[in-house]
């Protein structure tokens, strides 16, 4: 069985061909800007400019045709919904054009599914976005959310960072390079409450110390990775002690940071967990673990048949927990 997987819930459009569980292609391209943050419409204008030439390169890199793919999944939220909106035209597209079914993916339980990849049966999975920072384990039905982010996603929190010391988007990998060289520990707010955290506050404080011209943005840099992640990885330590599980997976495209995967390494040995990590392509917003997820739903019944398309939407503000998952 062939599933198709359309992502396009920010600023990446990708399309992933997956086959029986097996990645075949995961091509993506990626809106950027030279300053300033991401803007929904020209994102959203970006994908609809791209689509085309990704899809057929996703057909060329698994070897497929057209009419070998047997199912179209994409993710319907939670998203911008100027780009969600793209990726699901797209879909429904390929659906009416091929006459196949249409499978609605959540973006975050898809992060999740993939992460299985790397051989980890039942995580509690570190989810670590742009606009998603939460801490998600399964119990009885569903991804439940053990604790997450009361205000800003740790991702948008390092784009702003950056975009406040006049770094483009996305930030996170020049903040990486400059943490890298920085050299003495600038203390910061440290906001943690159970198993949730808040980052507002930590950002305000940072623009503070930005402003008063006292510290480099080498040791800035280094001391927002420090704190943030030590708080990070604090909430997962603790979501593991309360689940009884022993694994911790990392999802979502701020775990490419490799401090914070060393950090998580660390906290694993020390309380005998396993960490397991996908690859950087797999960690970033992908087509490819939309198809891996879609075809899991598929297998499942979990699918919407070509002549309901009309009934299929975006779901801009749809949480892990909001899906029940049926196929445990």
């Amino acid at each position: 069985m062939i599933c198709l997987g359309i992502e396009s819930t920010a600023h990446t459009f990708g399309i992933g061909i997956v086959k029986d569980g097996k990645v075949l292609s995961n091509i993506k391209r990626t809106y950027t800007t030279e300053s300033g943050g991401i803007i929904p419409m020209e994102s959203a204008k970006h994908h609809q400019e791209n689509k085309n030439e990704i899809y057929f390169e996703a057909l060329d890199e698994a070897s497929i045709k057209e009419g070998d793919i047997d199912v179209i999944s994409f993710s319907q939220g939670p998203g911008l919904a100027p780009c969600l909106l793209e990726g699901m035209k797209f879909a429904k597209e390929l659906t009416t054009k091929l006459k196949k079914s249409i499978v609605p993916v959540n973006h975050c339980i898809a992060h999740l599914e993939i992460g299985k990849l790397t051989g980890a049966k039942n995580p509690v999975m570190l989810y670590v976005s742009g606009a998603n920072t939460q801490i998600i384990a399964y119990e009885e039905g569903k991804y439940r959310i053990f604790g997450e982010t009361l205000d800003i996603g740790v991702g948008n929190f390092i784009d702003n960072f950056a975009r406040y010391l006049g770094i483009g988007f996305p930030g996170g990998p020049t903040i990486q390079k400059l943490a890298e060289k920085g050299e003495h520990y600038i203390e910061l707010p440290y906001k943690v409450k159970g198993m949730d955290i808040t980052l507002s506050g930590i950002l305000t404080n940072l623009k503070q110390k930005v402003e008063s011209k006292k510290y480099s943005t080498n040791d800035l840099a280094y001391s927002m990775q420090e704190t943030i992640f030590a708080m990070l990885v604090e909430t997962a330590e603790r979501a593991l002690a309360h689940t009884g599980k022993n694994e911790l997976l990392l999802g979502g495209g701020v775990a490419c940071n490799s401090r914070l995967q060393e950090m998580c390494k660390i906290m694993c040995k020390e309380r005998k967990a396993k960490f397991f990590c996908p690859d950087n392509s797999l960690l970033q917003d992908n087509g490819a673990m939309i198809a891996y997820t879609g075809e899991i739903l598929f297998n499942n019944g979990d699918y919407i048949d070509v002549k309901d398309i009309d009934i299929t939407d975006i779901l801009p503000r749809q949480r892990t927990d909001d899906v029940e998952i049926k196929y445990k």
